[in-house]
Order: C-alpha cells, then structure tokens, then sequence
C-alpha cells in the first residue's frame, strides 16, 4: 500500500497484517489512526459483517478506508490519492478518537 518498501507514506508508516482486537486489519498506520482494509470479491456478500467490524474498530478511535482489490490494481494512483488525502486532513487537524469519519466531519 506504501509507494516504497518500507511501508512509509507521507513519512507515516503503515504496518500489514496488524492484529486488534479480535481483528486482523491489512494495513494499519498507529500515529494516524487509520486501517486501510483491501476487499476482494468475497466481500460483496459480507456487507454487513464488514459494517459490524468498521464500527467496532472505529469504536476504538480509528478510521477505516475500505477499497476493492480490483480499484487498488487498477487504479493504484487513485487509492494512494485518497489515502492521502485522508493523512493530510489527519495532519490538518487532531482527530478525535472514537468519533466515525461521519462525526468528525460533523464536528467541522
């Protein structure tokens, strides 16, 4: 997910296959609080079990971004766009743990 081999972007590092909770999270960035999950097409039918986890992990204070696995092989500059977009509001102001995306912006 990183654009070099050590993981890093926009000199955050992200870590893979990143254990919390009862969880296993694909990517994880602790110093930004994010998870990037990378969904493939067995997903489509899991759209609620997805849901459930996204809660519970922002529960904790983080924010998921979710992509397909096709959009990631596809269109690899577009998901790093949004990623980073996503960090640099991280950097832009302080997040506020537990709140969702949705009540953040709320809160803007």
């Amino acid at each position: 997910m990183a654009s070099s081999s050590n993981r890093r972007l926009e000199g955050l590092k992200f870590k893979r296959q990143v254990p919390i909770d009862r969880y296993i999270v694909d990517f994880c960035c602790s110093d930004a609080r994010l998870i990037i999950e990378l969904d493939g097409g067995q997903h489509a039918t899991r759209t609620v079990e997805d849901a459930n986890r996204t809660k519970i992990l922002e529960a904790m204070g983080y924010l998921v971004l979710r992509f397909w696995n096709n959009d990631v092989t596809q269109n690899l500059d577009g998901v790093l766009e949004e990623v980073l977009s996503t960090l640099k509001q991280y950097r832009s102001e302080t997040p506020h743990p537990g709140l969702s995306q949705r009540e953040r912006e709320k809160d803007a």
